[in-house]
């Protein structure tokens, strides 16, 4: 009796301080990677083209650019508010091919308490300052998980704006519903996000705990005042004539 007891003992100090070694981060920074299957992206805007012109140009690209372009972003985040920022690309890419889903071009401000979110966003020439609220995504949970920047996460997947689908893991370690870009809504921070169909994925690198003072979760405040609708509006009138890819074009710039 004494020897199970001592045993009893033993394992749940064990078990205290292994849940005392157990991060859960309330504040800090982490750091994104927005990789880009290139060589996918161009074959697939490039469908329906002039064949021969076309091809000539993705093999050359092929032969100058490696097939993922990395664009880094970090996202300052607390219990009441996120800012989402892209960083400078690390890739080489040199082309005339523009795809808006081959960039960044969003600062994003997010006040959970209010619900609120601000987004200043470059949308080719001009630049829009749209707020609205939260987005809505309903997400399902599964029970696979992996592991994203030292932290174990569980994996969500959901339908948004209709026709794009997300594959999501999120960590209960860091206890913020929030994530890179505009994704939202699971029970914790996501930190990783993959669009199977896009050929675009935001992955953690590294998270760092830390306070982060009020100051530094500045909204963003030049651009052309909108609203998610009012942007979408916008687009469709000034895009109509592009046809198909008018359609891409404003999945990514609605991401």
């Amino acid at each position: 009796m004494k020897y199970l007891i001592l045993s009893v003992l033993l394992l749940t100090s064990v078990i205290y301080v292994n849940a005392q070694n157990v991060r859960f981060s309330p504040s800090g920074i982490i750091e994104f990677e927005k990789s880009i299957n290139m060589y996918a992206l161009i074959k697939k805007s490039t469908d329906g083209a002039e064949e021969g012109y076309m091809r000539n140009y993705l093999d050359s690209y092929k032969k100058n650019n490696p097939q993922f372009k990395i664009l880094k972003s970090k996202l300052l985040f607390s219990p009441e508010k996120m800012l989402f920022q892209p960083v400078e690309a690390t890739s080489n890419n040199n082309s005339f091919f523009d795809e808006p889903a081959a960039n960044q071009p969003n600062i994003i401000h997010t006040d959970l308490k209010n619900n609120a979110v601000t987004t200043q966003k470059k949308v080719y020439e001009e630049t829009f300052l749209v707020k609205d609220s939260l987005r809505k995504i309903n997400w399902k949970l599964t029970s696979e998980v992996r592991t994203i920047a030292g932290y174990e996460c569980r994996r969500a997947n959901a339908i948004m704006l209709d026709s794009i689908y997300v594959v999501a893991f999120y960590t209960d370690k860091i206890p913020v519903s929030g994530g890179p870009e505009s994704f939202n809504g699971l029970p914790a921070m996501i930190l990783g996000v993959t669009l199977p169909h896009e050929n675009v994925t935001w992955f953690a690198t590294s998270v760092t705990d830390k306070s982060i003072p009020d100051q530094d979760f500045k909204a963003p405040a030049k651009g052309k005042p909108t609203n998610n609708k009012g942007l979408l509006e916008t687009m469709k009138a000034a895009l109509k004539s592009w046809g198909k890819h008018a359609q891409s074009a404003i999945k990514a710039f609605m991401i």
